[in-house]
């Protein structure tokens, strides 16, 4: 598709359809189509014809058509006459479960940031207790979902209809560890570790009270300890069993950003310069994933980036590696990759609107 296609967002308050709504705003093939912005309004702001963007996200002011933005009450009516071709839904995991069999029916194209439609497997998908999971709509809506990881699943996007956005968490880990498991070269038997951590968005914009500032400031804490939702992901796209990994989230005293530092042994010794060409070898042609040769990756380069950063250290036998991966939570964890995969579901290029 040359030409632009219009977008909505449902769930343009939170921090990732801030993110999103900025994206779309400055994407070179949506000149002059910004997205239309939808959500449960209260009576009051219902009658003066919604919430202006700029009202609730103000550092979106200037930027291309965001004064005449408003969050409207949402109505399928409502998406229909303003030619919605692409939906984006940045909402809670029970509302993606109602809604994407309507969108879909109606014939629109979804990309769904929840956790919704990630997860093939039913004991993956157990965590979320989906009151619909078994029925056969749910069913037929599952099988139609591609993961939405491009440099994964790039040919398959690209004719889906609905796209299952990954976790940041799921990102961060299966991205540096899929290239080492399809060459065969991960002794499974020794078991991985990863230890991942966020900045406190990752938990979203509703505060609680362990991300409240007087409890994440100066504090790292573990939590998810073997049941966070993102372990599913992770083994289904890595394809490992659930006794070969052990994933811990952490709590991090920053506003964005992860860090996975991942512990991996080898079948057999490898070298530096091996594993380097299975990674370029991996990622070509993968624009937004940065493989570091001579240092490892910190938050503080991919954040506000729509990249994800790999990099390591092999042991001097060459028997065992520590992984290091960083991106934004936000951005390659969430709303960025929203966007590449709009890009490559419509054959645009896959890195226009993010570098």
């Amino acid at each position: 598709m040359k030409d632009g296609a219009q977008t909505a967002i449902i769930g343009v308050t939170g921090y990732a359809g801030a993110e999103l709504a900025r994206l779309l705003l400055h994407h070179p093939r949506l000149k002059g189509m910004p997205p239309v912005l939808a959500g449960r309004l209260d009576e009051k702001d219902a009658a003066r014809g919604g919430i202006p963007l700029t009202e609730i996200h103000p550092h979106l002011a200037g930027g291309p058509g965001s004064a005449a933005l408003k969050l409207q009450a949402f109505s399928w009516k409502l998406l229909a006459e303003n030619g919605v071709k692409v939906l984006f839904l940045a909402t809670p995991h029970e509302q993606s479960r109602e809604w994407v069999p309507e969108a879909l029916a109606r014939g629109l194209r979804v990309i769904d940031l929840s956790g919704a439609w990630r997860m093939t497997e039913a004991a993956n998908r157990a965590i979320y207790a989906f009151k619909d999971d078994g029925t056969t709509q749910a069913a037929d809506i599952q099988a139609q979902a591609v993961y939405g990881l491009p440099e994964l699943h790039r040919a398959q996007i690209a004719g889906a209809h609905l796209i299952a956005n990954p976790g940041c968490y799921a990102t961060s880990v299966i991205l540096p560890l899929r290239p080492l498991a399809a060459a065969g070269l991960l002794n499974l038997d020794a078991g991985i570790v990863a230890d991942a951590k966020s900045g406190v968005s990752g938990s979203g914009k509703a505060p609680t009270p362990k991300t409240h500032f007087m409890y994440a400031a100066d504090n790292l804490s573990a939590y998810g300890v073997f049941a966070h939702r993102h372990t599913g992901e992770l083994l289904e796209q890595i394809g490992l069993h659930s006794d070969q990994i052990v994933f811990t989230p952490h709590l991090l005293p920053i506003p964005r950003g992860i860090l996975s530092t991942i512990y991996v042994r080898f079948r057999q010794p490898q070298t530096r310069t091996g594993l380097l060409q299975i990674y370029h070898e991996f990622f070509t042609g993968s624009p937004m994933v940065r493989i570091y040769e001579n240092a490892l990756p910190q938050i503080q380069y991919s954040v506000r980036t729509s990249y994800a950063d790999i990099g390591f250290q092999v042991s001097a036998d060459g028997r065992r590696a520590v992984i290091v991966s960083c991106l934004d939570n936000l951005l390659k964890g969430a709303s960025g990759q929203a966007v590449q995969n709009l890009n490559v579901m419509l054959g645009w290029g896959e890195a226009e609107g993010l570098e």
